[in-house]
């Protein structure tokens, strides 16, 4: 796609969730903050607004997207639940988790939006300023990350505006994100599948349900890259244009370094760091992840040595997000 459009930014408030709505009612697209990463809306109903997406995006028309919703009424006009999935929706929505569900009978959700599965992904988000589109708009949104197709996703209205400024017709800056880390995606009731790690911890969930979420083998093999039950799920993706080298214990020369801790590789430059979270927080660690790795893809460095990040609460979608940033570019 050439860039050729106007982008205009203006900050969050009713005039933009009213400016926003008016865009996306003409078929535009809208970038928006959610709790999670900022997203880049179009109405889910218009398969020619959905193309102008992927186009945007550069994104494989074969990735679903996540249908972003107001409340949970609204959500069941457009899937079926059933009562595992209807305990995660009370217990966890508004927030960032995503429900992969059967389409509910006459669900206006195009079918490019859904890649042309049965299923469709939905999400109520948290985040104030994206409530406040949905509402005014008053249709299903689809909101991938608001940057180019695997590339690092955004936390601020500066990182879309680097990656789409020409491509889009509007972002609303709302200031940082809160979460950072995209959101948690569950799906297959019959028995849970966790398709993605993500803002919401596993084990919160796992709580809710009495059941452990396990992790289908199809993620990890080529049929997941080719046919993927839930965004977020290609090999390769979340990626810098810097090579990233992870379980890092020690310096390479020309590496820049993103650390996790109290303890930081030494021989590190000082202006080729930076820290996930100097106290070994994973809720800093997922806020700070995109950001950080985005700053550092600026620094010429030859690649990014990542420290290892525990694989617990949090640490599960961090780690997920690194993994696939590290799988060599194509």
């Amino acid at each position: 796609m050439t860039p050729d459009l106007t982008t205009d930014l203006i900050p969050a408030g009713r005039d933009a969730a009213q400016a926003a709505a008016r865009v996306l009612a003409r078929g535009g697209l809208v970038a928006f903050p959610t709790e999670t990463v900022y997203g880049l809306g179009a109405d889910a109903t218009d398969a020619r607004a959905v193309a102008r997406l992927y186009a945007a995006k550069g994104r494989p028309a074969f990735n679903p997207l996540i249908a972003h919703v107001n409340d949970l009424d609204t959500a069941r006009r457009i899937a079926r639940f059933d009562a595992r999935s209807l305990r995660l929706a009370e217990a966890f929505w508004p927030g960032p988790l995503t429900l992969v569900l059967p389409k509910a009978a006459g669900c206006p959700v195009c079918d490019l939006a859904t890649a042309g599965l049965a299923t469709i992904a939905v999400r109520v988000p948290a985040h104030p300023v994206a409530q406040d589109i949905l509402r005014a708009f008053g249709r299903p949104v689809v909101a991938p990350s608001a940057n180019l197709s695997g590339h690092v996703s955004p936390t601020t209205a500066a990182h879309v505006r680097s990656d789409l400024t020409g491509r889009i017709d509007l972002i609303v800056d709302g200031g940082p994100v809160t979460v950072g880390v995209e959101s948690t995606i569950v799906g297959g009731f019959d028995k849970p599948l966790l398709l993605r790690p993500g803002g919401l911890p596993r084990a919160a969930i796992e709580q809710v349900l009495g059941i452990r979420l396990v992790r289908p083998a199809e993620q990890t093999e080529t049929a997941a890259t080719a046919h993927p039950l839930a965004p977020g799920m290609l090999a390769s993706h979340y990626a810098p244009h810097t090579p990233v080298r992870l379980d890092a214990r020690d310096l390479k020369a020309g590496e820049a370094l993103l650390a996790f801790g109290p303890h930081p590789l030494a021989g590190a430059d000082a202006g080729r760091t930076l820290n996930l979270s100097d106290s070994g927080d994973l809720v800093e660690a997922a806020a700070n992840l995109f950001g950080h790795l985005r700053h550092l893809d600026t620094t010429g460095a030859r690649a990014i040595a990542v420290m290892a990040v525990p694989d617990d609460g949090l640490g599960e979608a961090i780690n997920d997000r690194l993994r696939r940033a590290a799988v060599p570019q194509h």
